[in-house]
């Protein structure tokens, strides 16, 4: 998946249709002008497979400037070969991303949690499924200001 000479990058949540896409979309936006990234994002499970993000995700983002045609699907062991680095939204997805990694014989992958690049010290991305559109705007705040310390660290 990630060419040579570039930086790879898998953003995951559990469902795929809310932080991790909001995610992807913000350091989309971010690291097009480099040019190096290769940038997606996942699930856990595999509930929403297919399915569009949430439309207040999308709400949030277009609010933003921000557009994607992401489509959820499931991580698969090929992804902890072919990306640089798995970040995710929180504890579980931590839990389950190290233990898929361990059936991995080739695992590459670096995972940890995007909050951990988080200046303010959020290191919990917390889902905002069942919240408002408040929530989905707090995702995206958090996302930036992860991504950017990210993308900085990394670049």
């Amino acid at each position: 998946m990630a060419a040579t000479g570039s930086k790879s990058v898998l953003f995951v949540c559990l469902g795929n249709i809310c932080r991790s896409p909001i995610a992807e979309a913000v350091f989309r936006k971010m690291a097009t002008d480099s040019g190096v990234w290769v940038i997606d994002s996942g699930a856990t499970s595999d509930w929403n497979t297919g399915s569009s993000p949430d439309t207040r995700g999308l709400a949030c983002l277009r609010k933003h400037g921000i557009e994607t045609s992401h489509r959820a699907r499931q991580v698969t062991k090929d992804d902890f070969m072919t990306f640089e680095y798995i970040l995710c939204m929180d504890e579980s997805n931590l839990s389950d991303l190290n233990k898929k990694a361990k059936s991995v014989k080739t695992s590459t992958a670096k995972i940890e949690l995007l909050g951990s690049y988080d200046p303010q010290n959020q290191r919990i991305i917390k889902d905002p499924y069942y919240g408002s559109d408040a929530d989905f705007e707090n995702v995206y705040e958090q996302c930036l200001r992860c991504c950017k310390a990210f993308l900085e660290k990394n670049s």
